[in-house]
């Protein structure tokens, strides 16, 4: 297959989610860690996170856009995570909180949420420089 047929829908390898387990602190019946399931962010989404964590910025001689980098981050782990459901109501009423982005802030602690925000990042593809990808795409 070459050419622009490549590219297209029915022939790109589906995005599939990965499980990985999170924090020791969460266990199932048997006492092994429960893995988060995680999903991939097609580009339209990223961007629509990524505007509604921009505003534009006004001084006297232009206007700039300033992103909010934790917030985007915060909103792109939400968006990532299918399990847990974040936005359960229950599980945000049992941590005292409302909304996904603070349940999972009050749920993990800074080494857990670092580690999530590592295989989200890395899902999405945030982990490789270009050395990387013209070195994946030779082989």
């Amino acid at each position: 297959m070459s050419g622009l047929s490549a590219f297209l829908a029915a022939n790109a390898t589906p995005m599939e989610n990965i499980k990985v387990p999170i924090s020791d602190r969460f266990r199932d019946m048997d006492g092994s860690p429960i893995e988060w399931e995680l999903r991939a962010l097609p580009e339209s989404e990223n961007e629509a996170l990524r505007r509604s964590c921009t505003k534009t910025v006004r001084n006297r001689h232009a206007e700039t856009e300033k992103t909010d980098y934790n917030l985007y981050l915060g909103k792109l782990v939400v968006a990532c995570v299918v399990f847990p459901d974040l936005n359960d109501a229950a599980l945000q009423d049992s941590y005292g909180v409302l909304g996904a982005d603070n349940l999972v802030k009050k749920m993990l602690t800074a080494g857990e949420y670092s580690a999530l925000l590592e295989k989200v990042q890395e899902i999405n593809g945030f982990d490789k420089d270009m050395t990387e990808l013209k070195d994946e795409a030779k082989n």
